[in-house]
């Protein structure tokens, strides 16, 4: 499982990066300020949550940890798909309703970061 996670943290920061160079210089000229800011909220996220990705599955060093921290990094890929993915598409398309679902990938991310709390405490190994 680490090593999936390892490559979905890899693929995730290359996008991340991808898109952020492409706000940078292929939209700054066609979108609105507000729009731009929209989608470098989306690109910030994104990239926050693909380092948490690759932390989270160094982590994983034994059965249990490694299962809450997989649970983490399917909220926090979940999360960027709409979180990030909804940002994206309402800064290319100015379709407001998209707005309406990013809080479900912000809830996403919420309890990403919940599941590792959980696995810090679960994820103990007992050595005697």
């Amino acid at each position: 499982m680490r090593n999936q996670w390892l490559a979905v943290a890899g693929a995730m920061g290359a996008l991340g990066v991808v898109l952020g160079a492409f706000g940078a210089h292929g939209l700054k000229d066609r979108l609105s300020p507000d729009l731009l800011i929209t989608f470098e909220v989306g690109v910030r996220y994104h990239m926050y949550h693909a380092i948490a990705l690759m932390a989270a599955a160094l982590a994983m060093d034994n059965d249990v940890r490694a299962r809450w921290l997989g649970r983490a990094c399917w909220a926090w890929t979940i999360g960027i798909v709409i979180f990030s993915g909804s940002l994206y598409a309402l800064a290319l398309t100015n379709t407001r309703w998209l707005g309406a679902i990013t809080p479900i990938g912000g809830g996403a991310f919420i309890v990403g970061w919940c599941f590792l709390v959980v696995a810090g405490f679960r994820g103990r190994v007992n050595t005697t």
